[in-house]
């Protein structure tokens, strides 16, 4: 099989100076691509700000004969996230690929956590990829062609302790990914999600130690690089990958129940079984989909 390669595309890595998205940087532009390395340059919790890691990775694959470009910009703020499209168009002269990598973390207990917590992670990893997809997504329209990754985690599919802002903004980040799907379908512009366990600096608290070599970043970016490639005509679904582990996460349907009359406390009740019965189970495509069953029992 032949190798896959990126040449002639321009692909944009948000949060690529450490971990994850330096991986995912380094990959593409080893296999052709142009990037635009963007990171803020803070800690983990958000606080700060250095050009210094994004010019490292820059460095790095400049010096390994790629083509590479460093952007400090904010993705949590409008005008951050259109700065990192503009140095894509700037300096490239367009944008393919858009990889929505940029994080951090506000960890507490629910009882503890604050506003200001919750809102700055949302600001960050949801607002952020939103704001960098809605940055490029005209210009990916136009060309006909888009390949967008969101990194959504385990910890929003399946909730965990302490991390509900984390899980909040991951969760969304499915149901992100699968509306762009939808709506850039007829552009060819496809859109996935990944649910990555990783050991970086964002996870090294919450992983066993003895983990670490097993679960490094480059198990990931191999998902990631496929996802964004011409080839790949998958869009709106969500993958887990880590420890060199790779499955479709599925939200899905049971059977259910359903009855002619207008349920009282006690039908729910009495029918509780059959509710919460999970085979068999049905994956829809879209909305209109879901809603057959209740479309199909109103009708007759």
């Amino acid at each position: 099989m032949s190798e896959l390669r990126y040449d002639g595309r321009v692909a944009v890595v948000t949060g690529a100076g450490h971990g994850l998205g330096r991986q995912h940087a380094l990959e593409l532009a080893a296999r052709g691509a142009k990037v635009v390395v963007n990171d803020l340059g803070g800690d983990r919790s958000g606080v700060g700000a250095s050009a210094g890691p994004a010019q490292e990775v820059v460095d790095e694959i400049t010096k390994n004969g790629g083509e590479a470009v460093a952007n400090p910009g904010n993705v949590a703020t409008p005008e951050g996230a259109q700065s990192i499209v503009q140095t894509a168009l700037d300096t490239f002269g367009k944008v393919d690929i858009v990889v929505n990598n940029a994080g951090i973390l506000r960890d507490r207990s629910f009882k503890n956590m604050t506003p200001e917590e919750f809102d700055s992670v949302i600001a960050v990893h949801l607002r952020g990829s939103f704001l960098v997809s809605s940055a490029a997504w005209a210009h990916l329209r136009e060309q006909g062609y888009g390949r967008i990754v969101n990194t959504s985690s385990p910890a929003g599919l399946f909730g965990n302790f302490g991390q509900a802002n984390y899980s909040t903004a991951k969760m969304g980040l499915v149901g992100f990914t699968k509306t762009l799907a939808h709506e850039g379908a007829k552009y060819n512009i496809k859109a996935n999600a990944i649910a990555p366990v990783a050991w970086t600096r964002m996870t090294e608290d919450l992983l066993p130690a003895d983990f670490a070599g097993k679960l490094g970043v480059e198990q990931v970016t191999p998902l990631v690089a496929y996802l964004v490639h011409e080839s790949n005509e998958d869009s709106g679904e969500v993958y887990t990958v880590g420890g060199g582990r790779i499955a479709k996460i599925f939200v899905a349907e049971g059977p259910g129940y359903g009855q002619k009359e207008t349920f009282s406390v006690e039908d729910v009740r009495d029918n509780w079984t059959a509710i919460n019965a999970g085979e068999p189970l049905t994956v829809y495509r879209n909305v209109g989909e879901q809603m057959g069953p209740l479309i199909q029992q109103l009708g007759s």
